[in-house]
């Protein structure tokens, strides 16, 4: 499995197929996901609950709600903020996936289970 480099990507290039496959390798052990792309990125659902979005620059973000949040912050995982155009930063309850985790299907999976015990 090899995951996407991600540095100098540009905000609005659209996912590719082997970037699909690999968000869905890397979650494949939470069982059966359904995805829906929109905004040239990808939200991952299991059981019709959205718990992770790739973004389209390749970034994996979790979703995190009650103490999920905590656990995230404590972790130092970052918070993605979403910037408009003539608009204060938002943060969104999205928290981007360690890097460890990328490229380790089992870590990726545990945080993936754990968040979803909080949706």
């Amino acid at each position: 499995m090899s995951r996407r480099s991600t540095p100098n990507a540009a905000p609005d290039v659209a996912l590719t197929d082997g970037d699909i496959a690999y968000v869905c390798e890397l979650f494949a052990s939470l069982g059966p996901l359904t995805t829906h792309k929109m905004f040239g990125g990808l939200a991952l659902y299991r059981d019709g609950v959205i718990f992770a979005v790739m973004l389209s620059d390749g970034r994996v973000m979790l979703k995190g709600a009650g103490a999920m949040q905590d656990r995230f912050d404590d972790m130092g995982l970052i918070r993605w903020t979403s910037n408009r155009d003539g608009k204060p930063p938002s943060a969104m309850p999205y928290w981007a996936l360690p890097e460890s985790a990328l490229d380790d299907p089992d870590a990726a999976a545990g945080l993936a289970r754990a968040a979803l015990a909080h949706l």
